[in-house]
């Protein structure tokens, strides 16, 4: 006989190996997205080994206020970032993991803190899908594993803005365990503004603290872009809500005082010690960068619209459900204000901006998928009819984009694609049925309205795919998209000078900091022998400019190694080898 209590230990049972399900899959996918294989690339395009270069040289020079590139000031970026990365070269080494990890450490925090708001505004179960969407956006996992200025700029703004919706009231002061009906109870959130609870008072003063702390380490992560992100969003909110008094609350002393010893005395400092800086980096790396197109980012006003839709994929689909007009989303239109002005506010802003790149926008994806997140845990209670059609498009792309990925490589290569990067036909039908099987699972799923069970298949074989794909793909890509073998291939020969002929921008600052020199184009004339990585394409130029010894029988698909020495007196320039 099935007593009660046996029924109780059974659901109990279950509910255990839940949670240490969840708990094993959230791990894995925050290690595979954000940690897995930080050094398998070297550093890409100009801005990953300038940067690089410069906390490098903080570590080398001992200076920790004046970014130097090339023993030069570069006022490009405030050092926040440079801070990080110096601090794990001194702790790790040199290496492109190390420069990469705060960026990965600040996609980190920026989930964790997303997470708490989902977990104390709409419950755990909210918490638990964003742990798992965010991580596996295409954004998030791009960018954090980039050695750039991007993903800290966004940790902060998006901790910054965590923290004031805890002071204007939006975060109830117990965890929500029951959905979004408990998590906004007006008498009492209206109670726990009002002074003399000692525990709330402690609360909201360390909140402030805080987003005095966050909002300053975003000023030193990128500049005043931080203060208009930040408070534009705020200003909406308080526009949409009409809580004027709640919102200026966020002009605490408190908060302002914690900005400004977070944020100025690197300003003041770095300013007494470089007379051009405010003129260098407000001037020309804020006003001209937004105002004017002297940077050469120039882009179509509706440019961040896809870039925008690129970052949240593959959960773009369930953008829709955010507008769905259900009970629950009434209820608690206040924190969905908050997250629609955030996500939304950089995108219309640095839309305005005559120099656009991707990475502006990258504050915006964290407030989407929360609101994603939501979305996936509420309306499949809805019974609405686009839920199902949602997660079966989600399990399609992930068929179609994988399929493609793999299968091209492997059967149907084209001259685009080096043979070199073909997949091992081993591994072919491992791919096949982890994105095959588990696609077609998740559209099955959500054909008989299991979507949760179906968005959890396709968010296991994203990260299987995504981690087999690292292990695989990225040693394969590196010499194509990195100078790192390059630049170890030309130490090994140790010339006495190296230069750089019609390569691109990135390879040539790539090549300075793995040779820890600065590599200049070719000059007119020289006089000693020389090493030159020239572009395949204009090989025929170098020809007619000097005396070639030896072309390296190695072949790169940007560059080409070529020993040269100088043109004897009176000798014409024929353009043929020796």
């Amino acid at each position: 006989m099935i007593t009660p209590a046996a029924i109780a230990s059974t659901e109990n049972t279950n509910s255990y190996a839940a949670r240490i399900g969840w708990a094993v899959l959230i791990c894995a996918t925050l290690y595979v997205c954000y940690f897995s294989h930080l050094g398998a690339i070297g550093f890409v395009g100009p801005d990953e080994p300038r940067y690089a270069w410069i906390a490098r040289d903080m570590v080398e020079t001992g200076d920790w206020v004046t970014p130097r590139l090339y023993g030069k000031p570069w006022f490009e970026k405030p050092p926040l970032y440079y801070w990080g990365a110096a601090i794990c070269f001194k702790l790790f080494g040199v290496s492109e993991v190390a420069a990469r990890l705060p960026s990965a450490i600040s996609a980190l925090l920026a989930t964790l803190a997303m997470a708490w708001l989902a977990w104390r505004v709409y419950g755990p179960e909210t918490a638990r899908w964003l742990l798992l969407l965010l991580p596996t956006t295409v954004g998030m996992i791009g960018f954090s594993h980039a050695a750039a200025t991007d993903m800290p700029f966004s940790a902060m703004v998006t901790i910054a803005i965590v923290c004031a919706a805890v002071l204007v009231g939006l975060v109830s002061d117990e965890s929500c365990r029951d959905g979004a009906q408990h998590s906004l109870d007006p008498a009492r959130d209206k109670a726990a503004l009002i002074p003399g609870d000692g525990a709330v008072a402690r609360r909201r003063w360390l909140a402030l603290i805080l987003f005095g702390l966050f909002i300053g380490l975003a000023v030193l992560a990128k500049g005043p872009a931080t203060i208009i992100l930040c408070g534009g969003t705020l200003f909406f909110w308080a526009l949409f809500t009409k809580r004027w008094r709640d919102a200026l609350r966020l002009l605490h002393p408190a908060a302002i005082a914690t900005l400004c010893a977070t944020a100025l005395p690197w300003y003041i400092l770095c300013a007494r010690r470089n007379p051009d800086f405010f003129r260098i980096f407000i001037i020309e790396h804020n006003f001209k960068r937004f105002l004017t197109p002297e940077f050469q980012h120039i882009q179509p006003f509706w440019f961040y619209v896809p870039i925008f839709l690129v970052g949240i994929f593959p959960w773009l689909f369930w953008i829709s459900g955010i507008f769905s007009r259900g009970p629950e989303n009434t209820k608690n239109r206040e924190i969905n204000f908050l997250a629609l002005s955030w996500a939304l506010l950089p995108i219309l802003f640095f839309s305005v901006s005559q120099s656009k790149l991707p990475g502006y926008i990258l504050p915006s994806i964290p407030p989407a998928i929360f609101l994603v997140a939501r979305t996936i845990e509420m309306l499949p209670r809805s019974g609405s009819r686009a839920v199902p059609f949602a997660a079966a498009l989600t399990g399609l792309i992930l068929v179609c984009a994988a399929a493609w990925m793999f299968l091209s490589l492997t059967i149907a290569p084209t001259h685009s694609w080096p043979h070199e990067l073909m997949i091992p036909w081993m591994s072919v039908p491992l791919y096949i049925m982890v994105t095959g099987v588990g696609g077609l699972l998740a559209i099955g799923l959500a054909a008989y309205g299991r979507v949760h069970e179906s968005q959890l298949i396709a968010v296991g074989a994203i990260v299987f795919i995504l981690f087999h794909a690292e292990n695989s793909l990225l040693p394969k890509i590196n010499p194509i998209v990195s100078p790192r073998l390059l630049a170890q291939q030309i130490r090994s020969s140790k010339p006495d000078a190296v230069y750089t002929l019609g390569i691109q921008r990135g390879w040539r600052y790539g090549l300075s900091f793995y040779l820890n020199r600065e590599i200049s184009d070719l000059p007119e004339t020289i006089s000693e022998r020389a090493l030159v990585v020239v572009d395949p394409k204009i090989f025929h130029s170098l020809e007619q400019r000097v005396s070639i010894e030896r072309v390296d029988s190695t072949l790169w698909p940007q560059a080409q190694i070529v020993a040269i020495k100088p043109l004897p007196a009176n000798t014409p320039r024929s353009g043929k080898s020796q």
